[in-house]
């Protein structure tokens, strides 16, 4: 898809740019995919606040994503390219032999009409899904699984692609769009191709509105506010935060402050993803 820029006819139009959808075929989604989406403006089941700058926004129908891709052996025809709003990538109405439809995320290449498989018996071509064992090295692939039936965890969003490197035993090295080499087990399944609508990244919102339909609230700095609601306030005008380190608005320490966890996948990285 390529990027509309518009007429400055007003402030906020005048850095505004988004996206003409020519490869959208279906505006109204299939209705036995989409589930009514809840919001709860980043409250907690007691109404309390535990996620800021969350409210408000469009409502949105959350669409049924197959991420499993658990049809195996079982062929099936796409019926249609849609929009998502509830991310970034679009996806794909796939209709299969069986009477079933699912939708996927729907990789570049991938046109109405295409036919795609999951499964050992599968092809190499975008959009099939197959265990990584049986991907050459050097492909490009998406939807990666972690742990084996348990749907892609990795490379779902648009323009996202990854790298098969090389094979060993019973794992593959993986480089992910960070930038970062994992290992990975070999059963694990991955989808062929790069995730589509690539020039999703290219977009200018262009106005503060724009963000706020989309269900974010407005950020306020902490230098801004005053001592009692922020470790960076007070002072008169423009002040230093006046500490050894900045702080979080609950006085821990932020921005740089190492808060990873040891886990047993870091075992696993090879490499770290580099700083952008």
């Amino acid at each position: 898809m390529a990027i509309k820029v518009y007429n400055p006819t007003s402030p906020g139009r005048r850095a505004m740019s988004s996206l003409t959808f020519e490869e959208i075929t279906k505006e109204r989604p299939e209705k036995s995919l989409v589930v009514f989406k809840k919001k709860m403006a980043g409250r907690n089941n007691r109404g309390k606040v535990t996620v800021r700058h969350q409210g408000g926004g469009v409502k949105q129908l959350l669409r049924i994503i197959d991420f499993k891709r658990d049809k195996v052996g079982i062929p099936g025809k796409v019926a249609a390219i849609e929009y998502d709003p509830t991310r970034s990538a679009n996806i794909a109405l796939i209709y299969y032999v069986d009477g079933e439809k699912r939708y996927v995320v729907a990789p570049v290449g991938l046109h109405v009409g295409d036919t795609i498989m999951s499964g050992v018996e599968a092809e190499i071509k975008v959009g099939n899904t197959l265990p990584m064992k049986l991907i050459p090295t050097g492909t490009i692939i998406h939807n990666i699984e972690l742990i084996k039936g348990k749907g892609g965890k990795l490379v779902r969003s648009a323009g996202g692609a990854a790298q098969l490197l090389a094979k060993e035993g019973d794992q593959v090295h993986v480089r992910l769009p960070s930038g970062e080499m994992r290992l990975v087990r070999s059963e694990c399944t991955a989808t062929i191709g790069q995730v589509g609508n690539i020039e999703h990244q290219g977009i200018s919102l262009g106005k503060a509105g724009r963000k706020r339909l989309m269900g974010w609230r407005p950020t306020v700095r902490g230098s801004a506010m005053s001592p009692r609601d922020h470790p960076h306030g007070g002072g008169e005008g423009r002040t230093p935060i006046g500490m050894p380190g900045p702080k979080t608005p609950w006085g821990k320490p932020a921005m740089g402050y190492k808060t990873r966890k040891k886990k047993y996948s870091d075992k696993l990285i090879i490499r770290r993803r580099g700083k952008k």
